[in-house]
């Protein structure tokens, strides 16, 4: 007798029967199917998730039924036809975020057959204080990396965004404590660090951290370029927008590249910035501590003091390798947000030449290095071919090192010689001075002359 065919209405039935939430996603990551355990599990946020595209990002800007996709979209190892499994996450009502370990089936072996994904989820919630492990950088998990990231995402969310500051080194953690500090008064700050290290992303995070509305303008000026006349007006300026004279209303000047202010402009800026009667504050960024160049005698110690009452240093990416990973990774995602291709992360040999790598141009150069990899990868990784060639040629460099010239000087290498060959007279003679001298083509008194001269008889 034949077995009854199930219709898709009665498959439907009985997925929402099940007790382990269920979601399907096609073969573009749209979510097209989702059962009642999993709308129970998601609450509100979940009533418009169908026809929701999913991409692998963790975006803090993305809101709504794209925004709950997007924390429940599987690696994109999945759609290579890999089961794997991953945890995903949801907000509940009273506004913490759950999470739940999720497998990833695949419907098909390969991205040109796959059908679609399926994603089972734990019955139960992953408990808050799990330990999360922390891979090093040479074992670093893209799952893992991607959760990260989006815990630090929302940790900073309403305080600051400033994706420069992901990581984990004590240099990195010293500048979060410092950005808070700052973001939450008006005093002037002064950020230091190497070009590329993302100064000016850091300083419009303190200006905008939790109180956009009131912050005022943002005003920046590249002090590389201007002169005292065009700084003063615009000081002028915003102090005149400050019409009710309240604090929390006043704008910010942003000082770029405030260390290369010539002699004569650093003294007319104090006239402008010294006892000044408007509030108004300052955010500077240089590449060196204005402080420690006042104490060279090459800048204005009052300027020096004005501007770096809180002073946050930023290091080279060179000295924070191990939070090249997490950077990476987010840079990755946020290709993924803004674009179809979806990439899960890199191979362990591609996170092996990352880590090794300089990054002369920090923070800015591994940006633009993974969005040049990332339009070259054709898999759902990044390898290590995909990378640009400047990254290989300069490894490849550094493991060979120029041999170093050695200098020769001729009247030290001439005078081995010559005590040499008096050495082997001497020894053909068998100390005989006059022997030895015949041997030489010189006279006995010259010989002993220079026996004495070399240091290889007492006078």
């Amino acid at each position: 007798m034949a077995r009854p065919r199930i219709h898709a209405s009665e498959l439907a039935r009985l997925l929402n029967s099940a007790d382990q939430p269920i979601y399907v996603l096609d073969d573009e990551l749209t979510v097209i199917f989702v059962n009642r355990a999993c709308y129970n599990w998601l609450g509100p946020p979940g009533a418009e998730l169908l026809g929701s595209r999913a991409a692998y990002h963790s975006e803090p800007d993305v809101t709504g039924p794209e925004a709950v996709a997007a924390a429940l979209c599987p690696p994109p190892q999945s759609t290579a036809g890999a089961e794997v499994s991953a945890n995903v996450s949801c907000v509940g009502a009273d506004g913490q975020v759950r999470r739940r370990r999720a497998r990833f089936i695949p419907l098909g072996t390969c991205p040109e057959d796959q059908l679609a994904v399926i994603a089972v989820l734990d019955s139960v919630d992953l408990p808050e204080d799990q330990p999360q492990n922390v891979p090093s950088s040479h074992e670093a998990d893209s799952m893992e990396l991607h959760e990260r990231i989006e815990r630090f995402r929302r940790e900073a969310a309403g305080r600051y965004r400033a994706e420069e500051l992901l990581g984990n080194c004590s240099a990195i953690r010293l500048a979060k404590r410092q950005v808070e500090l700052a973001a939450d008064s008006r005093t002037n700050v002064l950020l230091v660090g190497p070009p590329g290290s993302g100064r000016r992303h850091i300083a419009a995070a303190v200006h905008y951290a939790g109180k956009a509305a009131r912050s005022g303008s943002l005003t920046p000026l590249d002090c590389s370029v201007l002169g005292a006349e065009l700084i003063g007006s615009t000081i002028t300026a915003l102090a005149g927008g400050n019409v009710l004279g309240d604090e929390s209303f006043a704008g910010t000047l942003l000082l770029n590249h405030v260390d290369q202010l010539s002699a004569d402009v650093q003294a007319e800026l104090v006239a402008y910035l010294v006892n000044r009667p408007f509030p108004l504050r300052l955010i500077a960024t240089a590449e060196q501590s204005l402080v420690e160049l006042a104490h060279q005698g090459k800048y204005r110690e009052e300027l020096a003091s004005v501007l770096s009452t809180i002073t946050i240093g930023l290091p080279p990416l060179a000295e924070r390798r191990e939070d090249v990973p997490l950077l990476a990774q987010q840079c990755l995602e946020e290709l993924n947000a803004g674009g179809t291709r979806q990439i899960g992360g890199f191979t362990p040999e591609a996170l092996d030449l990352l880590h090794a790598y300089s990054w002369p141009g920090n923070v800015d150069e591994l940006s633009q290095t993974v969005a040049e990899a990332h339009r070259r990868s054709a898999g759902p990784l990044i390898g290590a071919d995909d990378l640009p060639e400047r990254i290989h040629l300069a490894i490849d460099a550094a493991a060979r090192p120029p041999h170093k010239e050695e200098t020769i000087v001729l009247d030290e290498f001439l005078g081995q010689v010559e005590r040499e060959l008096i050495r082997r007279a001497m020894a053909r003679s068998k100390g005989n001075k006059a022997k030895a001298a015949r041997l030489l083509g010189m006279t006995r008194p010259r010989l002993y002359r220079r026996l004495v001269q070399l240091g290889l008889v007492e006078a």
